[in-house]
């Protein structure tokens, strides 16, 4: 890879969330986030952006969400919304059961 490449703006996204990374991990300070941030979106090449990280260890991408993954949590979404739709409505059928048995003058104030 030539290094006096121009950076593209996806090269300067990968630069900031590597930097988001490395501040979450507490190997910079927001003062230094905010100066290497600077310098990312004042880059030109490639070598300008490898200079903001150069002293901080290469950090892993992170991995795919995997499909299991993704469908567990659709399942959990969806148990979750069945199990407030049951809620709702046992709450408006116990509303309805006491104005029916307590009659209509219990909803207002005296």
């Amino acid at each position: 890879m030539d290094v006096q490449m121009r950076a593209s703006d996806d090269d300067r996204q990968r630069v900031l969330d590597d930097l988001q990374r490395h501040t979450a991990a507490g190997r910079l300070d927001l003062d230094e986030f905010s100066e290497r941030a600077a310098a990312v979106y004042a880059a030109r090449t490639l070598a300008d952006l490898a200079a903001v990280t150069r002293d901080l260890p290469a950090t892993p991408t992170p991995s795919p969400v995997s499909e299991s993954t993704t469908a567990a949590a659709a399942h959990g979404r969806r148990d979750l919304l069945l199990l407030f739709a049951v809620a709702v409505v046992t709450l408006v059928l116990l509303f309805v059961f006491m104005a029916v048995t307590r009659g209509p003058g219990w909803v207002t104030a005296p």
